[in-house]
């Protein structure tokens, strides 16, 4: 195997920092997040800083990403169909019953969102495009966990692990978790209720490609208020044929 550059690394490893619900970090809290010594982060801040791949506010100090990681964020979008997809359907399934469309992928045992459409309703949802949730906690992440080969989804979550909660509702038992990834597996719908944001709920079916796996999960989220037994017929359906039009983009026959 070959050697990885350390510098690099920490590198990667202040970057992603950002990758959670911090728009800003100061030196001393990089520092803190990455146990790394105060000199080196600076050293590092300054080179990613001159690079552009973060910027230093002036007045406080404090860092964001920069321009150059939305430009390489954009070549990825811009190349991976999956991504540029999964928008265009998200947009359609939102359209048809105004509420927020999620797609995400697994990244080992969290969910990464690559596309979100909003409701044109005010709904406060703590996920966001690039942000990553606890696959426990999310409708999409049960549909993509029961994809799974049972020995890979006990390397994940050994049992007698205990499962940090988002909300008051979230699993936080093993034996739990199984037992709903059982479920979306036997019934093709994964199920979120104010596990990962407090009063509201989703809905979310897989995205397959050509070989017939699940390379994706697309949401439907809605206000508790509005998660009645009739309307949520429809956004079931409706989250299906999303998930089966975004399959048949990524070539799965059986989708069309």
């Amino acid at each position: 195997m070959a050697r990885l550059t350390p510098a690099v690394l920490r590198s990667l490893d202040i970057l992603e920092l950002f990758l959670g619900p911090d728009a800003t970090l100061s030196a001393p809290e990089v520092a803190q997040r990455t146990g790394l010594p105060r000199t080196t982060v600076h050293e590092l801040l300054v080179t990613l800083n001159e690079r552009d791949y973060l910027d230093r506010d002036a007045d406080t100090g404090r860092y964001r990403p920069g321009l150059r990681l939305f430009q390489l964020g954009n070549t990825y979008a811009e190349r991976y169909d999956l991504v540029r997809g999964s928008t265009e359907v998200a947009r359609r399934v939102s359209a048809a019953c105004n509420e927020t469309v999620h797609v995400g992928v697994r990244d080992a045992s969290f969910v990464v969102y690559i596309a979100k459409v909003d409701s044109t309703r005010a709904v406060r949802m703590v996920s966001a495009v690039g942000r990553t949730l606890p696959a426990h906690c999310t409708g999409v992440g049960k549909v993509l966990l029961a994809d799974l080969p049972a020995a890979e989804l006990d390397r994940l979550y050994p049992s007698g692990q205990q499962l940090t909660p988002l909300t008051d509702q979230s699993i936080t038992s093993v034996a739990e978790l199984r037992r709903q990834v059982r479920a979306v597996a036997e019934g093709g719908l994964g199920f979120d209720i104010g596990e990962s944001t407090v009063d509201v709920c989703c809905v979310a079916a897989p995205v397959r490609d050509h070989s017939g796996s699940t390379v994706a999960a697309m949401s439907i989220s809605v206000p508790t208020v509005r998660w009645t037994a009739e309307p949520r017929i429809t956004w079931e359906q409706l989250v299906l044929d999303g998930a089966r039009e975004l399959s048949a983009q990524l070539g799965n026959t059986a989708a069309r």
